[in-house]
């Protein structure tokens, strides 16, 4: 559809605005900084670098490829006593107990994923499915949220390439509206919601990305950021520990290679947020859920104009001008090799 229209989010039940023709409008938001890519590949004031102080006061050690740490500014707490408050049913709290690591990607400070060996990549995947196992067997852990925030926009406060790992005892809102969703449809269609949605996307094509023998990379229908993704493995997978050695290695590719492509947009290292939606860690089975991985980048037209969630974003449903197709198209066509090696 070329003219106003709104899409259904299978995945949350919500619905986004889509305003194709308002592409060719012209911009005169604000311009966004780019920041300095000229990094050393050790860094003595970086507190991830090996051998660095961190700003607890904490040393870390000369690792030599993935390192992680409990957060020395945790926003979730093991410790937190169990305590309650309700008044009205218009008051009311719950204490929330947790545990926040850190995950540091590589020892060079000046390499982010597109940029890393897939090798490297997969020793990210090994911690990943290491820190998941140990947190969400936990008795008071019911859910493991992997994330990553990239580039200074995103609000990442150190350019060193890491990640963070919160697990907590409650299931978060966005979380749970997928759980919601995927459940409903498992019911009525005894099939997993984005199994079959992948299904229909190969089919289609146009939304495609990139893919491998194990994932695929796309723009989802519902997208709402400009150049949104979701990578999705082509098989019924719970959680990241049921992948594989060889699933491991294609998820590697296919994460270099999507974000090879989006820095091959600007380039410049792509700002994003990305993080894995998987199966809730409360004891239970879940045949409903399959993992994915979110992509959710703020650029819009260039290296410098960022959207914005605001207005009628804020007060009423999300909107996006560029269309999914649009989008997925601008990606497919990047070449996968970095632009610093072109």
């Amino acid at each position: 559809m070329e003219y106003p229209h709104r899409r259904y989010n299978a995945l949350t039940g919500e619905w986004i605005l889509v305003s194709p023709h308002r592409a060719t409008r012209p911009w005169q938001g604000q311009q966004e900084g780019i920041a300095d890519e000229n990094k050393p590949q050790h860094d003595k004031n970086c507190y991830l670098c090996p051998g660095n102080e961190r700003a607890g006061g904490q040393k870390n050690p000369d690792y030599a490829n993935t390192f992680v740490f409990k957060n020395d500014f945790s926003a979730l707490l093991n410790d937190t006593p169990e305590e309650s408050a309700e008044e009205n049913d218009l008051f009311i709290a719950k204490s929330e107990k947790g545990i926040c690591r850190v995950i540091c990607f590589s020892p060079r400070h000046d390499l982010t994923i597109p940029e890393m060996e897939i090798e490297a990549i997969e020793k990210v995947i090994d911690l990943w499915q290491k820190e998941f196992t140990d947190l969400g067997n936990r008795d008071f852990i019911n859910h493991v949220q992997i994330f990553e925030n990239k580039g200074a926009i995103m609000g990442c406060s150190n350019p060193h390439p890491h990640g963070q790992i919160w697990a907590q005892s409650s299931i978060p809102d966005e979380v749970q509206k997928e759980c919601i969703m995927q459940d409903a449809y498992f019911k009525k269609h005894e099939t997993p919601l984005l199994l079959d949605y992948l299904s229909k996307e190969l089919q289609k094509e146009e939304r495609i990305v990139v893919e491998n023998d194990s994932f695929v990379a796309l723009v989802p229908y519902w997208a709402t950021w400009p150049f949104e993704t979701m990578i999705l493995p082509k098989r019924a997978i719970q959680n990241i520990g049921e992948l594989s050695d060889g699933e491991k290695t294609y998820f590697a590719d296919i994460y270099r290679k999507l974000t090879i492509k989006y820095d091959n947009m600007f380039n410049i290292s792509f700002p994003y947020s990305a993080g894995i939606h998987q199966a809730p860690t409360d004891g239970k089975d879940h045949p409903e859920w399959q993992m994915h991985m979110h992509f959710y980048p703020p650029l819009l037209r260039s290296a410098t104009v960022k959207k914005f969630m605001v207005g009628y974003e804020m007060l009423a449903n999300a909107q996006r001008d560029i269309t999914a197709e649009q989008s997925a198209q601008k990606l497919r066509e990047l070449a996968l090799i970095h632009y610093k090696q072109q």
